[in-house]
């Protein structure tokens, strides 16, 4: 193996979970009294559970729970199509708000501890989407999946998806401590100018459905 790779990869194995455990703790303890009120606030504002719970592709496609807190109201289904804006009507007052600060993503910092995600990589999708990708687009289920990403600083909502599965898939070739470190820096400018938050831009082939749509769909063809 050349030098390059046993680099690259000492670096992804090692460094950079070494690198995850040791910010995410920082600021999950940090952050404490902030987690505490936002979910103090989503449980006054509406009946129900303050974390949302549900399952993502991780590293290899192996499926894993990932976290955030609940942005929409339990009486609409988490998983039918969204208009994708701030206008969404499934929304919680205090959900738009959280997603317009992207404080919803918050709680994927326990993900980066348990070793589901990484601060940086690719952004955890569904499982049933893995099936719509190419040999190619796979290839960013090499890595582990990340809080942010190459794709995040890159556009973000003005990308299509197939725009954002080639970038997930050039960082994956391209990892290393300093561009993890550049896409945090951009992450964080982007965080608190509030950009990019809702998609502009839809793919032509990418199915809007959600998961369970999806799930039946499967179930018919196979019946």
């Amino acid at each position: 193996m050349p030098s390059s790779q046993r680099s690259s990869v000492f670096w992804i194995d090692i460094v950079k979970r070494a690198f995850d455990i040791l910010v995410a703790g920082v600021l999950l303890v940090l952050l404490s009294p902030l987690l505490l009120a936002i979910a103090l606030a989503i449980r006054l504002g509406s009946a129900g559970p303050a974390l949302f719970a549900q399952e993502r592709a991780g590293q290899g496609g192996t499926p894993f729970t990932l976290y955030k807190f609940r942005t929409m109201r339990l009486d609409c289904d988490p998983f039918g199509p969204s208009p994708k804006s701030g206008e969404d009507p499934r929304l919680l007052s205090v959900g738009r708000w959280l997603r317009e600060h992207s404080l919803d993503e918050l709680p994927q910092l326990i993900n980066v501890l348990k070793g589901d995600m990484s601060l940086v990589g690719p952004r955890p999708l569904y499982v049933a989407q893995i099936a719509e990708w190419d040999e190619r687009q796979r290839r960013r289920l090499n890595v582990r999946p990340g809080l942010t990403g190459l794709a995040q600083v890159s556009g973000r909502g003005a990308l299509t998806r197939e725009e954002k599965l080639e970038l997930d898939v050039q960082y994956v070739e391209r990892a290393r401590l300093w561009l993890d470190l550049r896409i945090l820096w951009a992450t964080a400018a982007q965080v608190f100018g509030r950009t990019g938050i809702y998609e502009e831009r839809y793919s032509r082939t990418e199915s809007t459905r959600g998961e369970r749509d999806m799930e039946k769909d499967r179930t018919k063809n196979t019946s």
